[in-house]
């Protein structure tokens, strides 16, 4: 079978292999792949800045946006041959500590965790490969290829449970949201905002391409200039990691509200913040700020009702490409119009 693997820390070292089958592991599923989709962290991965392979490997086979489907399945399972699957992406670590022991893995404590096609576990980016039951989520028949949206749903699907969770600590009413960042993430965001009755803005740097038509067809509204200008937000969804626009946000967001920060910045310049005056704007205005990663099995399950109540013409607009595994290395290249590149297996 064929499947993208990489050298962990070794930049350009990704290749199409040829590699054995899966072996043959009775509690399993065996998975078909149809579809990986293609993200920043594949791109970092691939650059050579992070990744481990498993123990005793060079190599790891990539990809953590998944949706395949069952070859094979056994009994009790709750599964059978045809099914569509999306795969977990992080394992609890081996300890475990006190949140993995709960199933609360995307809250791991110690860092022991393992992430398929990202540090310490192939990936799906393979003709076929193994999932156990556990760690399988079902994908209705109707959302079809769409299913391989489902893995960046769930982080977007973990930051809105966790925003109602904070809110609910007082009386609070909602009526704006600002998202920043008009990628896969942030749009994900602003439909789970719009599917919540509430006011959507969207802020982005780009003023052309499908990214406007995306968010309007949402019925939010798109802006591309400066936070400042902004009506302030009850409620933002940092999707971009950049750091002076985390402190813009901080700064614009309403009384009672709530910042989430799901963007991972790679950059290293420094930003002059005055601490001071934002510290005194947070306590007297009982604001939160909370970061959110990954996702556990309850965040993947909401993540798939979400999509399944959604406007299936919009969400074929995320996925601007299919790119055939035998032309992966296509899917990498970031073009003006892209919003989500997928790799598909024939």
């Amino acid at each position: 079978m064929r499947a993208i693997t990489t050298r962990p820390g070794v930049a350009d070292s990704a290749r199409l292999d040829e590699l054995p089958e899966p072996p043959d592991e009775p509690e399993t599923l065996l998975v078909d792949g149809v579809s990986i989709g293609v993200c920043g962290t594949d791109a970092e991965i691939l650059s050579g800045a992070y990744g481990k392979a498993p123990p005793g490997r060079e190599r790891l086979i990539i990809g953590h946006e998944n949706l395949g489907r069952v070859r094979s399945a056994p009994h009790g399972s709750h599964f059978a041959p045809g099914d569509l699957v999306v795969g977990v992406v992080r394992r609890p670590d081996p300890v475990p500590c006190a949140s993995c022991a709960a199933g609360e893995w995307d809250m791991c404590k110690n860092g022991l965790y393992t992430e398929r096609g990202i540090s310490g576990l192939d990936g799906y980016a393979a003709e076929r490969y193994r999932l156990e039951p556990a760690f399988a989520v079902a994908v209705p028949a109707a959302l079809g290829d769409l299913g391989v949206l489902v893995e960046p749903t769930t982080i977007v699907a973990k930051a809105w449970e966790q925003i109602e969770r904070i809110g609910a600590r007082a009386f609070w009413k909602p009526a704006r949201v600002l998202v920043t960042g008009a990628g896969p993430i942030g749009l994900l965001a602003a439909l789970l905002g719009r599917q919540r009755g509430l006011e959507v803005h969207v802020l982005d740097r780009v003023t052309d391409g499908p990214k406007p038509a995306l968010v309007a067809a949402l019925g939010a509204v798109y802006h591309s200039g400066p936070p400042r200008d902004l009506p302030a937000p009850d409620i933002v969804l940092e999707c971009t990691g950049v750091g002076e626009l985390v402190f813009d946000v901080l700064e614009i967001a309403a009384p009672d509200g709530i910042v989430c920060l799901t963007g991972v910045s790679s950059g290293t310049r420094e930003i002059p913040v005055n601490m001071t005056a934002l510290n005194k704007q947070m306590v007297l205005e009982n604001n939160v700020v909370f970061g959110a990663v990954n996702a556990n099995l309850r965040h993947y399950r909401t993540a798939v009702d979400a999509l399944a109540r959604a406007d299936r013409p919009w969400l074929e607009g995320l996925v601007s490409r299919r790119v055939p595994l035998a032309g992966w290395q296509q899917a990498l290249i970031r073009r003006p119009d892209d919003v989500k590149p997928v790799i598909v297996f024939g």
